[in-house]
Formats: structure tokens, C-alpha cells, sequence
């Protein structure tokens, strides 16, 4: 038994570190070709030259002030859109009938890309912060929304009459049987709902750089844009990944009584 544990130990180490050591190889090779010509200045910086931009917006303060500022807009986001979908994901995932045409609207709906919709918020609120956090929302709300609906649907129908036929109805159906049996599928669409509200962070703030990270670029005037603009989608991609990171790690520990989560590697 000792030696399967120690195996599964050892890959689990792998998994862990090959993404950091992929990402150092990465940076070893940016910087090598920054610093041999190979990339355009204006548009590469160096990693030494975005580290310096980093420490010297992180001196001033401006770095953290912007980095709250696009958290808290992801946390909005993720309580609004995500409460919402699960809300009425619950509610069309018990009933199929009543709530057909309102499920089949929202499905029409979540077949758009949400990016698309940023024309019709830039026309009738601008880039107020009301229109960004609608965005946002959205963002969050149709990938929960989907994961739900499919996580209550696909319960096995024997496991809930078995539940009925021992009393459960209502509340503690739902709580006991139904959301345990969604949880994979809610999770899963969690998941994807962070990779995108991450992305169309980027977006929102992009088109309106008076606050947020993708505001560093036109806030600080002191260092080359390139630098700001790197250091800005660095920023981006350190959070996205870190959320992912805790997504996977509450996925595991929610879901360690599925066999697939029990095979390492599974999430």
C-alpha cells in the first residue's frame, strides 16, 4: 500500500510543479530574446524591465489600490451573476414544464457571446461602473446558470425516489439529495465562469481605463507603457490562475467522495 502512495504523491508533485517550471521557462526565454533584439521594445518588454515597473507602481501604492479595485468588481460580479444563476438554475432545474419558456430564453441568451452585448451597454449607459459590473455579471451568471440546470437534471431519478420513499420532501430534498448530486456540474460551471469573468475584466477595463488594473498604463506616467501593459496582463493572468487554483482545491475537497476526484488528476 506504502508504494501506490508514494507514487500518486509523486505525481500529484509533478502536476504541481510542471505548470510554475513551464512558466519559469517561459520567462528564462522572454527575457533572452528581449535582451538578443529578437522582440520589438515598444511592444516587449523585458521581464526585468516589467519587474521594475512593478516595483516601482507597488512603491507608490498605485499597484494595489488598482488591484482592489478589479477584485472587487470580480467578487460583485461572482455574488450577483453567480447567486442569480444559481437561483434560477434551481428553479428551472426542478421544474421543467413551468419554467420551459424562461429556460429556453436564458439558453438563447448564454448562446451569445456576452462580449457581444458591450455595444449595447456602451450605447445606453457609457462605461459607467453600473454597465461594467452588468457585464460582468452576465459573465458569471450563464455558465452557473447551465451547470446547475444540468447538475439537478442529471441526478439519478432512483436516488430521489429512494429519498422520497424515506420522507424527504421539499427543502431537505433539495438540500440533502438534489444540490449534493449538482454540486459536480455547479462546480465545473463555476469554473468556467471564472475564466471568463477574468477575460472580460480585461475587456471592461480596457474601454475604460480610470480604474482597475487596465488603468496602470494611463495612471502612471513615470514608466514606458509597454511596461505597464505587461506588468497589467501578468496581473491578470496571476489572479485568473490563482482563483482557478482555489476553484480546483474547494472542487476536490467538496467532491472527495466521487471516485473521479479520488483518482489524482481528475480536476
Amino acid at each position: 500500500m506504502a508504494a501506490p502512495a508514494q507514487s500518486d504523491r509523486k505525481r500529484l508533485l509533478r502536476a504541481a510543479l510542471t505548470p510554475w517550471l513551464a512558466a519559469l521557462a517561459l520567462l528564462g526565454l522572454w527575457q533572452w530574446a528581449s535582451q538578443a533584439g529578437w522582440l520589438p521594445v515598444v511592444l516587449f518588454s523585458s521581464p526585468s524591465a516589467v519587474a521594475r515597473a512593478a516595483q516601482s507602481v507597488a512603491a507608490s501604492g498605485e499597484l494595489w489600490v488598482q488591484i482592489q479595485i478589479s477584485l472587487l468588481r470580480a467578487v460583485v460580479a461572482l455574488l450577483v451573476g453567480g447567486g442569480l444563476g444559481l437561483a434560477l438554475g434551481v428553479l428551472n432545474g426542478l421544474s421543467r414544464t413551468q419554467a420551459g419558456v424562461l429556460d429556453a430564453a436564458l439558453r438563447l441568451l448564454g448562446n451569445v457571446t456576452v462580449v457581444a452585448f458591450i455595444p449595447l451597454l456602451l450605447l445606453g449607459a457609457g462605461v459607467q461602473e453600473g454597465a461594467k459590473l452588468t457585464l460582468l455579471s452576465a459573465g458569471v451568471f450563464f455558465p452557473v446558470y447551465l451547470g446547475v440546470v444540468h447538475g439537478i437534471r442529471g441526478v439519478d431519478p432512483a436516488l430521489i425516489e429512494m429519498a422520497r420513499a424515506a420522507g424527504l420532501t421539499g427543502w431537505p430534498l433539495l438540500r440533502d439529495v438534489m444540490l449534493p448530486g449538482a454540486l459536480p456540474s455547479l462546480l465545473s460551471g463555476l469554473r468556467f465562469a471564472l475564466a471568463l469573468l477574468w477575460g472580460l475584466i480585461i475587456a471592461v477595463e480596457a474601454l475604460d481605463a480610470q480604474s482597475g488594473i487596465g488603468s496602470l498604463a494611463t495612471r502612471v506616467r513615470d514608466i514606458a507603457p509597454a511596461d505597464l501593459a505587461l506588468l497589467a496582463v501578468l496581473l491578470y493572468v496571476a489572479l485568473g490562475k490563482a482563483t482557478d487554483v482555489l476553484v480546483t482545491a474547494s472542487t476536490r475537497r467538496l467532491l472527495r467522495w466521487a471516485p473521479a476526484v479520488r483518482r489524482a488528476g481528475a480536476y
